[in-house]
């Protein structure tokens, strides 16, 4: 298998040199039906693989833990939009959000799912900390899979999560805890800030998918206070 199965997954993308030249398609095995294929792009920095913390937080929301049908979901830092379009075979109307030049490869993987999809996805440019007056009403699910690695983006995307939730919308942050350099203090930096605005529970990894989770991975369901 893969990463993220059976708890071996690192996070890192396991590749080839041939296989970086080019873009890569990553199957993401359903429990319903046909497997998402994502593609994937070698050469455009961290937002162009699928992550082990996406495939998480993916699986997961297939177990049914909370009701997607017919929900507003927001994707933010999508990337590859493996989280946001797996919420949209699901039945939610997704919005999918990250910058400007990751929005071709994330129109392609919606192209690619998209008779796999029961409810609805769109993707858009979303900057954190800009205004998001564009995807008001507050949606009823944000979704984040390792959106925490650079110090210098903290601020901006606790305000955009400021900005974006209503009293009753839920955000599940899915994050793999890196012990390298600087991530653990960034980490712990960004739940304390979090925490000013947010109540943070984590879900118990024995509610994960059973074959994708992982001691290191961890998912946060978080409310405005």
């Amino acid at each position: 298998g893969g990463p993220g199965r059976r708890g071996r997954g690192r996070g890192r993308p396991r590749l080839s040199g041939a296989a970086m030249a080019a873009a890569f398609v990553r199957e993401l095995e359903r429990r319903a039906g046909p497997a998402l294929r994502l593609e994937q792009r070698a050469a455009g920095g961290v937002g162009c693989v699928v992550w082990d913390a996406a495939l998480v937080l993916a699986k997961f929301l297939e177990t049914g833990a909370c009701p997607l049908a017919r929900r507003h979901v927001l994707e933010l830092g999508a990337g590859t939009g493996a989280v946001g379009i797996m919420a949209a075979t699901l039945g939610a109307n997704v919005t999918v959000t990250d910058l400007e030049e990751l929005q071709e490869l994330l129109l392609v993987n919606i192209e690619n799912n998209k008779h796999l999809v029961t409810g609805s996805v769109r993707a858009k440019v979303l900057k954190w900390g800009e205004d998001v007056t564009e995807f008001q009403p507050p949606p009823d699910y944000i979704l984040m899979a390792d959106c925490i690695y650079y110090e210098e983006s903290l601020e901006p995307l606790l305000k955009t999560l400021k900005d974006l939730t209503g009293p009753d919308t839920c955000i599940l942050c899915c994050y793999e805890q890196r012990t390298m350099g600087k991530n653990p203090e960034i980490e712990r930096k960004y739940f304390e800030l979090l925490q000013v605005d947010f109540e943070l529970e984590e879900i118990p990894l024995d509610k994960h998918d059973e074959e994708y989770r992982s001691e290191d991975i961890h998912i946060m369901n978080i409310h405005r206070k």
